[in-house]
């Protein structure tokens, strides 16, 4: 019941943001300007989606080598904080980039 209640939820904000599209009037081009804003925006979702995926393919095989080897905890932990600080890192530098243009 609790993973319908998300997708309910989306579908109802999805219907009212549609609906007011539908009784207007009529509909003004979309500036360059703003174009150029929603790319932006969408390319730094994009950067965040793929940063936050390979974020947890990195924890996740770093913590099932440590389940199979607890022994090689210290060698496997290091580089996985090295790499996760990495990975973090160009998110942020696409959030930056993104706010700067």
């Amino acid at each position: 019941m609790s993973k319908k209640i998300p997708v309910i939820l989306a579908f109802i904000l999805f219907a009212l943001l549609v609906s007011s599209q539908a009784f207007a009037q009529g509909s003004a081009p979309m500036s360059d300007v703003a174009l150029k804003y929603v790319s932006y925006f969408f390319a730094l979702g994009l950067a965040v989606y793929g940063g936050t995926q390979a974020q947890a393919k990195a924890a996740a095989v770093a913590l099932e080598g440590i389940a199979r080897n607890p022994a090689a905890a210290d060698k496997i932990q290091t580089p996985m904080i090295l790499g996760l600080a990495l990975m973090e890192s160009l998110v942020i530098f696409a959030l930056i980039s993104t706010f700067l243009v």
